[in-house]
């Protein structure tokens, strides 16, 4: 039995320039696309992008509105700026204006 004897340069450069030929002999004996079929494709393809650009603005809409009731319950739950000391006065003077209404 023979050792393994590796392959030169040019028989590397003749099996690639082969393999090249069959490629390309592979794909001009391919049939060309039926028209029909063809614009069915495209018809399938821009169903698909329209449905996946209707998803994309619904999940916008639906990420402006959640962070417009964040922003809202945010402004909600902000904490009250304190009353100035006439305010106060005022508030409990009206507290003891109605305790005395009550009373009459």
């Amino acid at each position: 039995m023979a050792a393994y004897k590796e392959p030169g340069f040019d028989a590397r450069r003749n099996a690639a320039a082969e393999a090249r030929a069959k490629a390309l002999a592979k794909l001009k004996a391919k049939t060309p696309i039926d028209p029909a079929v063809q614009a069915e494709r495209i018809a399938k393809a821009q169903a698909r992008e329209q449905a996946q650009a209707e998803k994309r603005q619904a999940a916008k809409e639906r990420r402006e509105r959640e962070a417009e009731e964040k922003a809202a319950a945010a402004a909600a739950n902000a904490p009250k700026p304190e009353l100035t000391e006439e305010e106060r006065k005022a508030a409990r003077d009206a507290r003891y204006a109605a305790r005395k209404a009550r009373r009459k």
